[in-house]
């Protein structure tokens, strides 16, 4: 307890140093520096409030305690005193709970928006018609949480609203804080349109959810790309400039390709090809680094493995299942983009997870 204790006092200390920096003339001569301790404050602020709650309780149960000690109450007084000497215990693990899980490490990537792939499996058309689905069911979340979702290159399918593969862009708030327990292999069990025989069918769509690096983050020499223009393919719309704007970028040390077709601009093409390579690239080092932690405990939640089988969406049964955490939600509301309730629990185990690893 006095370990956690120490910790909690520094955080205090800490919080009140901040304070004084921000209202330090220089400091407020100092834009970046001013940005900087202004974002820390706002990050202390909810921890500090649990600090200066579990203090209260502290207190309260030291005084009570004293109190106790000392004697001379009656037996109804000391029954009462006993009763609210228990409440406050439980109020404080409750607290210390609260607190020990604001104090894990936070991710740096979570504030960071996302580049998402979503790629048709087995299963053929109907695949690549699940995968507009699952795309669909992240442009309402995006919405519902006030993103923008942009999309950078699509393969449709030639008729419906399928996609052997789309590759989009999400931007706004804790974009990746959200959308890091996507990634894997999402099943579907259903009757295709084409099915005559009212056959269940099951196909599958993987998702990937990468972060959206700073350029400074990944390095790129421009003698290691090779890029070649070509004339949109999709759908567009009226603004699609059907010149031979779309762009592709090979990265010839990995053999990466990428490209966007879906900007009004070669340069704006161009540009989203980049950013979509350096997201690439990215995941590629962060699991290079990862495969170097093998004897570091590994989280079953936040696996990002597209070959790992995350959830399965069983039309019949309006169910969807997350088979990490052995959770079923009502599926048309899913596909509606209510996803908050599957990754609300899924932070929840993630949390619980990380607190089980600390404490062994």
């Amino acid at each position: 307890m006095s370990d956690i204790n120490e910790k909690l006092n520094s955080i205090l200390l800490r919080f009140d140093e901040v304070g004084q920096g921000l209202a330090d003339p220089a400091t407020i001569r100092d834009q970046k520096k001013m940005r900087e301790l202004g974002k820390e404050h706002k990050d202390l602020l909810p921890v500090v409030a649990l600090i200066r709650d579990f203090n209260k309780i502290e207190k309260n149960i030291s005084d009570l305690g004293d109190m106790l000690d000392e004697g001379g109450m009656d037996d109804e007084l000391k029954k009462m005193a006993l009763g609210e000497l228990e409440e406050a215990r439980i109020d404080r693990d409750k607290k210390l709970e609260e607190l020990r899980r604001e104090l894990l490490p936070k991710d740096p990537r979570d504030e960071k928006n996302v580049i998402l792939e979503i790629r048709a499996g087995t299963g053929g058309d109907e695949a690549a018609i699940f995968a507009g689905d699952l795309f669909r069911m992240y442009s309402r979340y995006s919405e519902a949480h006030g993103w923008k979702i942009g999309v950078i290159s699509e393969n449709p399918l030639p008729i419906g609203h399928g996609f052997k593969e789309i590759i989009a862009e999400i931007r706004g708030n804790g974009v990746y804080s959200r959308m890091k327990y996507e990634g894997g292999t999402h099943r579907v069990q259903r009757v295709p349109q084409t099915e005559s025989g009212g056959r269940i069918h099951t196909s599958a769509a993987t998702v990937a959810v990468m972060v959206e690096p700073d350029v400074v983050e990944v390095q790129i020499n421009d003698e290691d790309l090779r890029i070649d223009t070509f004339r949109s393919s999709s759908a567009g719309g009226q603004h699609v400039n059907k010149t031979d704007s779309a762009i592709r970028i090979t990265h010839l040390p990995t053999g990466i390709v990428v490209s966007s077709q879906d900007q009004r601009s070669q340069h704006q093409n161009k540009e989203k090809a980049m950013m979509v390579l350096r997201a690439y690239l990215y995941e590629r080092e962060e699991t290079a680094r990862a495969e170097k932690m093998r004897d570091e405990r590994r989280s079953q939640v936040t696996t990002g493995d597209r070959s790992a089988k995350i959830r399965t969406y069983n039309w019949p049964q309006n169910r969807v299942t997350d088979h990490r955490i052995h959770l079923d939600r009502a599926l048309l509301k899913v596909m509606e983009g209510d996803l908050d309730p599957l990754i609300d629990a899924l932070q929840l185990a993630h949390e619980a997870e990380q607190l089980g690893s600390d404490n062994s």
